[in-house]
């Protein structure tokens, strides 16, 4: 008996939200795989990528993976296992998957996670990743403005666990862009005003979607409240 040869899993960065800013090769993946992923919403809700990616879809069997958004790390490793064992029962049957991951899928990427879940789990697998935008690359096309000049020194930071992560950030780096900012927002704006860098800095919410919102110069702006897709450009002058 011949076995099936194996699928292949592809991560699809398809970028901050707006459809349109998938590329060619993601979106002739998605449409060429029996099967498409991507991390399941809350509530019911469909999530960002989900979102992203529906205009394109057709006639694709749909895999929301349930990725919970919590910090317990036995949680997390249990729910990376789970979505591995489903994505692997697809491809040890010669499916192809494609994960639709929101952003690019090596930039604090859920498709990290599992891809290294089902690497560990099935070490046959086969794996191929296709680059995607960027939120702070969005960002700055919002804000009409570029992200770098020449030799500027860059720091993207994840949601922040320690504000001194900030501040050693701004010790060496010319643009520092927080991701996920929203619940240390207050604290990140006394920062800001202790060193004279409110005018500089810019908010941007859920960039390059319908419902995207910009807030510059944020001295006007002591106590914002953003959701969770929110990030915080700080330019030092």
């Amino acid at each position: 008996m011949v076995e099936s040869p194996l699928g292949i899993l592809y991560g699809i960065g398809v970028g901050p939200g707006d459809p349109e800013l998938l590329s060619i090769k993601g979106l002739r993946c998605l449409q060429q795989c029996p099967i498409v992923a991507y991390p399941a919403g809350i509530n019911g809700q469909p999530g960002i990528a989900e979102q992203i990616v529906t205009p394109w879809l057709t006639s694709q069997r749909r895999l929301p993976l349930v990725f919970p958004y919590v910090q317990d790390t036995v949680t997390l490793q249990e729910a990376w296992q789970q979505a591995a064992l489903t994505v692997w029962d697809a491809l040890s049957q010669g499916h192809d998957v494609a994960f639709a991951c929101e952003g690019d899928v090596s930039v604090y990427s859920t498709f990290t996670y599992l891809a290294e879940t089902l690497l560990f789990l099935s070490p046959q697998a086969m794996i191929k990743r296709i680059p995607g935008i960027s939120s702070p690359m969005a960002a700055a096309a919002a804000l009409g403005m570029p992200l770098t000049y020449q030799r500027d020194r860059l720091a993207i930071l994840p949601a922040l666990q320690r504000l001194a992560d900030l501040t050693d950030a701004l010790a060496w780096a010319d643009v520092v862009v927080l991701l996920k900012v929203s619940r240390v927002y207050s604290a990140v704006w006394q920062i800001l005003q202790e060193r004279n860098l409110l005018q500089t800095s810019c908010v941007v919410v859920r960039a390059s979607t319908p419902q995207q919102q910009i807030y510059r110069n944020l001295e006007q702006y002591p106590t914002l409240k953003l959701p969770y897709f929110s990030l915080l450009m700080i330019t030092q002058p």
